[in-house]
């Protein structure tokens, strides 16, 4: 269940936006923005000085941190509450993002358990029903659990007969999880509490006596600081140590888990076998295989190789989804008890087409694959041969599917830049789909296209990008255009359902994504051009979608800004710093923009790697290279930019954000604003309440129209 900075204006185009924009609001709020004192701290790092004016700014509780933090947001708020059109952008937002959400159903027993979110929720609940046409039934309501709809239901595992479901919340944005178990039918909620749960792998026992979990370290089991990491596998007993306190560890047992590594858990649907991944970033799966009643320890499938692994179970064989020598991944079937690599038999090859996620659904192979970043579905035998494909309502996403190994009843959600989202049932038996759930949405999409274009990055790699725009859309360079990307982690970036984009549509914006290196689009080797040494890939393809749509007239400097959130955040800052003649404004969010010590504060040690770190020779080279931090020179003229952060980020330390926001103020040489928003009690936008996101994207589209001279 995922979001998300600074140009150079020549002068001839401030003079054209001083011309448009609207006078009395930037007469009413203070020019200047308050200056944050240099403390310069520096280092020598495997030979090269390293000065860094802000280091300070790291301690989030000092005195001067917050007083730093206080006068920057309100700075920040006398410059966007007087913007013109603010409230109506506010009251369209209010009903744009109220519309709902739907997600596929979980299979258990005669129950399906989805969760939705209706008009006027801050967040989804968990509902269950009993039958296709039953009536729905309320398991979770967050919404109950804190006024300002600030908890968060962050997942749920149910059993495979619907007795229980295991569930996580979590408050203010924070995302880690403390679990607890419901019994389905009765609404009763047990005793366990388990806390520390974040993003939690849960696997049940098939007659619903425990189950297997994974949780972070308590306070005082391992070295202060490092309770982000260590993620271990325990068994609970239902009934047991409601706290998880006498559960056993299952994995590790001899040495622990690095901390760039990641468990997950899984039971055979006998629960003969248990299977552990042990992910190392975005590049390696380890699975480790053990048969419950032996007392043999757990035995390595994978043999520690380079590749991603996934695996389900189904009467005694393993189905193994992994792009080991097939970047677009391919599907093996192994019998679990003699699972050696030798005994591997490849049942769905590689195609042009990437296999994105395949389980065992009604006794078939189910999977979601992806081509020029859009979504597919295909139904294979046990044997690997191919015996439908469920035809999809257009070009879009499937986010997730439903089901479970002995049911026909099988699940999957869609939506597109102009297809809100819907939940669609497909029979096993008679391969036929039919809707199950749709979200109403407020919008016309008719008046708008979707375009799939392609343009040469700077090394003479082709990239795909979506454009959307309404329809007769005349190329002659005046249009506001929005770019945006992400370019990293394995994440594909399609065609989506974004409510708040409409307000920007409906003014005559442009809204383009860049399907950038680094990402899963076409498999593993178009992810590994863009990550470690390789990194700068991304951002040349950033820039070179930017310059594509200049050239083709879609837009202009004067009229193009840019966006992008957490590794997105560290794109358009790279952008920005790299190129600051090319863009008007720039929405830079949840960053990560020091790179020499991003890899000391929160979980970001899972990220090493993906980026690298300074503390490698080799590697400290490359991400001195880009890091936006260290290449914001002084005495350019930056675009206009709106930082944003939270305070309960998890994920991505807001000391990013503040030490980039002072460092740009200090340089920037032109009069465009350079501005830092903080969320107070809000994470890395997982778990978000509605009435926050109205508001960060108030303030967003509002900087937006001012920026580019767009009439509210």
């Amino acid at each position: 269940m995922r979001a998300f900075c600074f140009f150079a204006l020549m002068l001839i185009a401030a003079l054209a936006f001083a011309q448009a924009g609207d006078s009395s609001a930037d007469a009413a709020a203070p020019k200047a923005p308050p200056r944050a004192k240099p403390e310069p701290v520096e280092d020598v790092i495997h030979g090269h000085r390293i000065v860094d004016p802000y280091r300070w700014m790291e301690n989030a509780d000092s005195p001067e941190t917050q007083r730093y933090v206080a006068d920057q947001l309100a700075y920040t708020r006398s410059r966007l509450d007087p913007l013109p059109g603010r409230d109506r952008i506010h009251a369209r937002l209010t009903e744009l993002l109220n519309i709902g959400t739907v997600t596929a159903p979980s299979v258990a027993g005669k129950y399906f358990l989805y969760t939705r979110r209706d008009s006027g929720q801050n967040q989804p609940i968990l509902y269950v029903r009993e039958g296709l046409a039953g009536k729905d039934r309320v398991l979770v309501d967050a919404n109950q659990l804190a006024a300002d709809g600030t908890v968060a239901l962050d997942w749920w595992y149910p059993t495979h007969d619907g007795k229980y479901v295991a569930y996580g919340l979590s408050s203010s944005g924070s995302e880690m999880s403390t679990l607890y178990v419901m019994e389905i039918s009765t609404g009763r909620k047990l005793a366990e509490a388990i806390d520390r749960t974040r993003a939690a792998s849960v696997a049940w026992l098939p007659d619903n006596s425990g189950f297997y979990y994974t949780r972070y370290p308590r306070a005082g089991e391992v070295p202060a600081g490092e309770e982000f990491y260590h993620r271990r596998v325990f068994f609970h007993q239902l009934g047991s140590s409601p706290d998880g306190g006498a559960d056993a560890l299952v994995f590790p047992l001899k040495e622990d888990v690095k901390p760039d590594q990641w468990t997950s858990v899984q039971v055979s649907e006998d629960g003969k076998w248990l299977l552990v991944g042990l992910s190392t970033g975005w590049t390696k799966t380890q699975l480790f295989l053990k048969e419950r009643a032996s007392s043999a320890p757990f035995v390595e499938i994978t043999q520690g190789k380079e590749f991603l692994y996934t695996a389900d179970f189904f009467r005694g064989e393993l189905y193994i989804h992994s792009n080991e020598d097939a970047p677009r991944y391919r599907i093996f079937k192994v019998a679990a008890a003699n699972p050696a690599r030798a005994n591997w038999r490849e049942i769905v090859p590689q195609s042009d087409a990437v296999i994105e996620t395949a389980g065992i659904v009604g006794g078939k192979i189910f999977a979601t694959g992806e081509k020029n970043a859009t979504s597919l579905l295909k139904v294979y035998s046990l044997d690997g041969k191919l015996e439908a494909e469920p035809k999809l309502p257009g070009l879009g996403t499937v986010p997730a599917f439903g089901g479970t190994y002995d049911s026909n009843d099988a699940f999957f959600s869609f939506n597109s830049f102009v297809v809100p989202p819907a939940v669609f049932h497909y029979d096993m038996r008679t391969r036929r789909s039919s809707e199950w759930a749709r979200v109403a949405a407020p919008v016309d999409a008719s008046p708008y296209d979707v375009r799939q274009v392609w343009y040469t990055s700077k090394d003479g790699t082709r990239v795909p990008m979506f454009i959307v725009a309404r329809k007769g859309l005349k190329q002659d360079g005046s249009n506001p255009t929005l770019l945006t990307g992400y370019g990293g982690f394995n994440v594909s970036e399609r065609p989506a359902f974004n409510r708040s984009l409409y307000v920007w549509l409906e003014h005559g914006g442009i809204y383009a994504l860049a399907n950038l290196r680094g990402g899963s689009e076409f498999g593993e080797d178009w992810h590994r051009a863009g990550m470690l040494d390789k990194k700068q890939n991304v951002f040349d393809d950033f820039i070179a979608a930017a310059e594509y749509l200049i050239a083709e007239k879609y837009t202009s400097r004067e009229h193009l800004a840019i966006q992008g959130g957490s590794n997105g955040g560290l794109l358009v800052g790279a952008a920005l710093t790299q190129r600051p003649d090319l863009y008007r404004a720039v929405i830079c969010q949840v960053p990560l923009l020091d790179m020499l010590r991003y890899q000391n504060f929160k979980i970001a040690k899972l990220w090493v790697p993906e980026y690298g770190s300074a503390e490698d020779a080799r590697q400290f080279d490359f991400l001195y290279a880009y890091s936006p931090y260290h290449h914001v020179k002084d005495g350019v003229k930056y675009p206009a930019v709106l930082l944003t952060t939270a305070d309960s980020d998890s994920r991505v330390d807001p000391m990013h954000a503040k030490k980039m926001a002072a460092r740009l103020q200090a340089a920037n040489a032109g009069p465009n604003p350079i501005l830092l928003r903080i969320e107070p009690k809000a994470g890395h936008g997982a778990g978000k309440p509605v009435t926050k996101q109205i508001e960060e994207g108030a303030d967003i589209w509002s900087f937006l129209f001012w920026q580019l001279g767009v009439k509210p």
